[in-house]
């Protein structure tokens, strides 16, 4: 089932796909006190929100069905509780690790960051140099704490496109180089200095619009080989990263499972696992696309779960006076 979140005629839906690109409008199907007012209220529905879904898909034509180009298209996920990226997750990036850990690196994107498929993306000038990732977004059914990697796929509910926009003169601007401090090993009283280089994700990571979701959740059911999809994304018309989910490094059940040893995964929580930016067959790689030197339109691929599409909007704009004077 593709399940997708919209506004149709000012009213905030959450619908399913039929044909003849329409959609169901799922909360019109359903009595009022059955109807989940978000897509997080129908995953935490389980499956009893699948079948409340199956069965509005079952009586579609006695219903309005609503036409997909006269949507406003939100992420399918509006605001979940937190959406965990994947570092250097892609084979293709290992020959560049000077140093990496031995298990997956993540980092954590606000949901003010999102956007949802055919909405402009405004990036500022002040920004800075900015690129696309596209990644196999992940999301989760139910509360996941301390899962085995074997039982983690009955902790998904589905899948979706994921665009982790990254900033990379900011991630350059909020480089620091310095000394941590640490309590010496073989004496706690006494503290020893280790020259660290480290960069925060807040700005570079989680501007907003830097993370594009959808347009659809795919429900688990229709993906069976998560680990073997191929990816595509191309800026301005022109193809930069033509890969495969099957070049990354972790799997998707072993990154659940790492990551609910430390956070709890609520419902509607999204892992974006990693980019998939092996370059195109001309060798045109994603971070020679620069939005501010492209432009757009950005375009991702997953096979099994569409397309999505964003234009690009540079606004030429200076940084606000945020310092006191």
């Amino acid at each position: 089932m593709r399940l997708a979140s919209f506004s149709y005629n000012g009213r905030d839906c959450i619908g399913a796909y039929h044909k003849d690109s329409s959609l169901v409008d799922l909360r019109a199907a359903w009595p009022a006190a059955q109807s989940p007012k978000t897509m997080i209220d129908l995953i935490n529905l389980g499956e009893q929100g699948l079948q409340l879904a199956a069965e509005a898909l079952e009586k579609a034509e006695e219903l309005m069905q609503v036409p997909m180009a006269e949507v406003v298209w939100h992420p399918p996920v509006i605001q979940p509780a937190k959406i965990c990226g994947i570092a250097m997750n892609n084979s293709a990036s290992n020959a560049r690790k000077i140093s990496a850990p031995d298990h997956p690196a993540f980092f954590i994107k606000p949901s003010s960051c999102l956007a949802g498929h055919l909405q402009p993306l405004t990036m500022r000038t002040y920004y800075g140099s900015m690129h696309p990732e596209p990644e196999l977004a992940v999301v989760i059914g139910k509360p996941t704490r301390d899962v085995d990697a074997a039982d983690a796929h009955r902790y998904i509910y589905g899948y979706s496109i994921f665009n982790d926009i990254t900033g990379n003169h900011m991630r350059s601007e909020d480089l620091f180089q310095y000394y941590a401090l640490y309590g010496a090993s073989d004496d706690p009283d006494r503290l020893e200095r280790r020259e660290q280089h480290l960069s925060y994700a807040g700005r570079y990571k989680g501007t907003d619009n830097f993370g594009v979701l959808g347009p659809w959740l795919v429900t688990a059911d229709e993906v069976a080989a998560p680990d073997d999809l191929a990816v595509s994304c191309s800026v301005a018309g022109e193809i930069v990263a033509e890969d495969s989910t099957r070049y990354y490094n972790y799997k998707v059940a072993e990154l659940i499972s790492f990551i609910s040893q430390f956070h709890t995964l609520q419902p509607g929580d999204i892992v974006s696992c990693g980019t998939a930016f092996k370059p195109s067959k001309n060798r045109k790689s994603i971070h020679q696309a620069n939005f501010l030197v492209t432009g757009g339109p950005v375009e991702i691929t997953i096979e099994k779960l569409g397309t999505q599409h964003n234009p690009i909007i540079i606004e030429e704009r200076e940084i606000g006076t945020w310092q006191l004077s």
